[in-house]
């Protein structure tokens, strides 16, 4: 009988055509027990020595029992399933998913997760950036067939978190998403309302009786899904706070309520004590309702996007340009910086990470600040001499 060689094992010869073949065992299948037999090819004995103990080596560090048993599709989708649904919010596990399903797999699906190379998933990147947009209808010509930065860059994400555990798990050796290029964030221009414009905004947002959650919007710079996601229970009327621990969200056609998008974001934010008294009567409205606000077509929770063209329909009536909902929180932490609120007060408010993400996104306004620290230390200088 004769005797089975060992993992690792391996031998060269010379081929009829005159090039060096290295043959080597690179373990067994779990299955049947039968040998796993590789091979190296090369033009010298030497090469072919060389590269037959690079390949031996590469064996050592992976588990050939599951190397080359995925394709991308599958390994992708077994990643979202094993590892990271479980520690996702419900929105995020959606939007990875569709990442997943109608990107990344309709793409490089095919191809074997062990031959996936760096410049096949660059390739990729670049045709979403080119042509990436899906056309959802046929009778309407998209303006632009690309997909942005950001969302090319959510799916490098998805995709490199993919590849990492492959190669945590030994299926492959390393991340072939590891050296591409991907294409720079454009930092689009930050609008704010004057302080001039607020007024007449208010005014309009009082005449569809609005006043309360549009102000409490100018006063906290609450994220949209989080202003509307605030019960009656959130408003502390002695203290003059709110907590804000929730947010609402679209999922699936349906509106639901979610935990916010990070811990940060879990925060009580004290507010002036006109939103209270706007909020009070609010509340005054409808005494039976948990939620502050309510939508006046459904009577329930107000529908994210609804609040949005309400507000875009203020703009409108109010004779003001355009921005977007978001910078009405923008707005929030511009004035409070201009107006003396120290920055990590604003981070915290802000539900930001950091204060230095808070200082990164209004160099603006701190640059402001800065002009107007050095005139006063140059006025109090010139006024020593």
């Amino acid at each position: 009988m004769s005797k089975k060689r060992a993992s690792g094992e391996g031998n060269i010869r010379k081929r009829k055509d005159g090039r060096w073949e290295g043959r080597y065992t690179a373990g067994h299948d779990p299955q049947t027990g039968k040998a796993i037999v590789k091979n190296v090819l090369a033009k010298t004995q030497k090469e072919c020595r060389d590269k037959l103990k690079a390949a031996i080596e590469a064996s050592d560090r992976l588990d050939m029992s599951r190397s080359g048993k995925y394709t991308v599709a599958a390994w992708v989708r077994l990643w979202l399933d094993t590892y990271a649904k479980p520690a996702l919010r419900e929105q995020t596990a959606y939007n990875y998913g569709n990442y997943i399903e109608k990107h990344i797999i309709p793409h490089i699906g095919d191809i074997r997760l062990d031959k996936l190379t760096t410049m096949e998933v660059q390739q990729f990147y670049n045709e979403l950036r080119a042509s990436g947009r899906i056309q959802r209808y046929a009778h309407i010509e998209l303006k632009d067939k690309g997909l942005s930065a950001r969302f090319i860059r959510g799916v490098h994400q998805v995709l490199h978190q993919a590849l990492d555990q492959a190669v945590k798990e030994r299926i492959i050796l390393v991340n072939p998403s590891e050296g591409c290029r991907l294409p720079k964030l454009e930092k689009k221009e930050m609008k704010v309302l004057l302080p001039e414009q607020i007024g007449a905004y208010l005014k309009e947002a009082e005449r569809r009786g609005l006043l309360a959650a549009f102000y409490l919007e100018l006063t906290t710079g609450l994220r949209r899904g989080e202003l509307l996601a605030l019960l009656w229970t959130d408003l502390d009327v002695k203290n003059m706070t709110i907590s804000v621990n929730k947010q609402v969200i679209r999922f699936n056609g349906e509106l639901r309520i979610s935990r916010p998008k990070t811990s940060n974001s879990i925060r009580t934010i004290p507010i002036p004590k006109q939103a209270v008294d706007l909020l009070v009567k609010e509340h005054e409205k409808h005494p039976d309702s948990p939620y502050l606000f309510l939508s006046p077509k459904t009577g329930t929770m107000y529908d994210p996007t609804a609040f949005r063209r309400t507000h875009e329909r203020i703009l409108e009536a109010a004779g003001i340009e355009h921005i977007r909902f978001h910078d009405l929180r923008h707005t929030f932490a511009t004035l409070s910086l201009q107006n003396g609120v120290d920055v990590k007060t604003l981070s915290n408010t802000l539900g930001h990470y950091s204060a230095g993400f808070t200082l990164d996104t209004y160099t603006h306004a701190t640059q402001q600040m800065k002009r107007e620290a050095a005139d006063t230390i140059g006025s109090v200088i010139d006024r020593s001499m």
